[in-house]
């Protein structure tokens, strides 16, 4: 890859950061569980390209290294999604129900 090519991708991934900064910043509290939980969806797509890509055979060391971390952070993203989202839905259970999940 020529010097080009990585300052294109450097500069798309740190316009990214901003954005997403921005993104988060401008999103009101109580709108953050349910981004989270859109967000899993990406992470989820995420976790099938990095293991996609770290199946295959042919690669550097450095590919297989940045997928399976790709693949950690994500997982991490998804499951704190999830428990921040079942966390939230159990604020809105009535008390009588509590005691009765399945």
């Amino acid at each position: 890859m020529d010097a080009a090519a990585i300052s294109l991708l450097f500069f798309v991934f740190v316009l990214a950061m901003f954005l997403g900064v921005e993104l988060i910043r401008k999103v009101p509290s109580q709108l953050h569980t349910p981004l989270m939980s859109g967000s899993n969806a990406i992470s989820g797509v995420t976790i099938v390209g990095a293991l996609i890509v770290s199946g295959r055979g042919g690669h550097e060391t450095v590919t297989t290294v940045l997928a399976t971390l790709a693949v950690m952070f994500a997982m991490i993203n998804v499951v704190g999604g999830y428990l921040v989202t079942d966390r939230m839905l159990e604020m809105f259970k009535s008390k009588d129900s509590k005691g009765a999940r399945p």
